[in-house]
C-alpha cells in the first residue's frame, strides 16, 4: 500500500495535469496535452482524410511530450537529490512560459505545445510508492491496474483496498479537469496561475527536502 501521505501529494499533482489538460483541450479546440493516444489516434484519422494541418498538430504535440519526458527524466536521474526539484522547477516554468505566450498573442497552436512538453516531464517529479503511479498525466494505465487489482483482492491475493488507491488517482485527474475547466469559463487563460503555483510549492517543497538531505 502507499503512504496516505505521499498518495494525496501524488492526486493533488495528478489534479495540477488534470487542471492544465483541461484548459489546453478547450485551447486548442479538441486536442490534448498529455493524453498523446487521443492525439494518436486524431492523427491517424486525419492523415487518411488528409487534413494535414490536424496531423502536423498532433504529431507536434506528441513529440514535445516525447521531448518533455526524456528532459524530465534526465534532469530526474541526474542528481538524486536535486532531480525531483529541478524536474518540478522545470515543469512549472514550463506552464509558466506557456502562459506568457498567450497572454502576448501567440495562437493556442504554439503555445500550447509548451504545455505538453511540460506534461511529459511532470512524470517523472514522484517515484512510484507502493504499488502506485503517482503524479502521472495521464490515467489509462491507472484504470487498468485499478481492475486487476480488484480483480486480485477478490482473490485475496493483495491488501483488499489497494485498488482504490489508484482509483483515487483517477479522481484527482477528474477532480483537476472539472475545476480547471470551470475556472477557465470565468477568467480564461488566466487559470492556468493556479497550477503554476501548485507546481511552484512543489518544487520550494523539492528544494527543502533536499536541503535537509
Amino acid at each position: 500500500m502507499t503512504p496516505a501521505r505521499h498518495l494525496v501529494l501524488g492526486m493533488v499533482l495528478t489534479g495540477a495535469a488534470g487542471f492544465v489538460d483541461a484548459i489546453g483541450f478547450i485551447e486548442l479546440g479538441g486536442f490534448f496535452t498529455s493524453f498523446m493516444s487521443g492525439n494518436t489516434t486524431q492523427g491517424g484519422a486525419a492523415l487518411v482524410d488528409g487534413a494535414w494541418p490536424v496531423v502536423g498538430l498532433t504529431l507536434s504535440l506528441v513529440v514535445l511530450f516525447f521531448i518533455g519526458s526524456v528532459l524530465g527524466n534526465l534532469l530526474a536521474f541526474s542528481n538524486l537529490r536535486w532531480g525531483p526539484a529541478t524536474v518540478s522547477g522545470g515543469v512549472t516554468l514550463g506552464v509558466a512560459g506557456a502562459l506568457a505566450l498567450v497572454l502576448m498573442g501567440h495562437p493556442p497552436g504554439q503555445s500550447m505545445l509548451v504545455l505538453a512538453a511540460a506534461a511529459g516531464a511532470q512524470n517523472a517529479i514522484l517515484p512510484m510508492r507502493g504499488a502506485v503511479r503517482l503524479g502521472a498525466t495521464f490515467v489509462t494505465g491507472t484504470l487498468y491496474v485499478a481492475g486487476q487489482d480488484l480483480a486480485l483482492a477478490l482473490k485475496g491475493k493483495v491488501p483488499p483496498w489497494r485498488w482504490a488507491q489508484h482509483l483515487a488517482i483517477w479522481l484527482g485527474l477528474l477532480a483537476g479537469a472539472i475545476i480547471g475547466a470551470w475556472l477557465y469559463s470565468l477568467v480564461g487563460i488566466s487559470a492556468l496561475v493556479l497550477p503554476i503555483f501548485v507546481y511552484a510549492a512543489f518544487t520550494t517543497g523539492h528544494v527543502w527536502a533536499a536541503r535537509r538531505g
